[in-house]
């Protein structure tokens, strides 16, 4: 069963077992405008929750997509860096950025449910 979880910097995790993919909210792709450039964290990186672990450039700015929990990068999304326009097309999709292996599932407490997120950006 795959459980979604928001941040208040409008990352999405869908977390499966004790991995999560990582994404940039329909929200946010919407605010950035068209997406241009994406970089990712590299596999294996250790990140620690609210480490800049992406970026992503689009025709009005750039912005840092950061780690919503502690852990390890154990995959990447190589489209995102060939296409970044995936990220507006299906950011909630093939628009994921990495999956990074969650190191404390206690950090997940604080992240909204999609109810919670709707709200947050209304």
């Amino acid at each position: 069963m795959t459980t979604t979880l928001y941040t208040s910097d409008h990352e999405w995790l869908a977390i499966i077992g004790d991995v999560a993919t990582v994404g940039i909210t329909d929200y946010a792709q919407s605010q950035l405008g068209d997406v241009v450039f994406v970089e990712l964290p590299g596999d294996g990186r250790v990140l620690k929750k609210g480490e800049a672990a992406a970026v992503v450039e689009s025709v009005k700015a750039a912005s840092d997509v950061y780690a919503p929990v502690t852990g390890e990068v154990v995959e990447t999304n190589p489209l995102v860096v060939e296409e970044p326009a995936l990220v507006n097309a299906d950011p909630m999709g093939k628009g994921w950025f990495f999956k990074i292996r969650i190191a404390d599932k206690s950090e997940l407490g604080g992240l909204m449910d999609e109810a919670a997120y709707k709200a947050h950006t209304a």
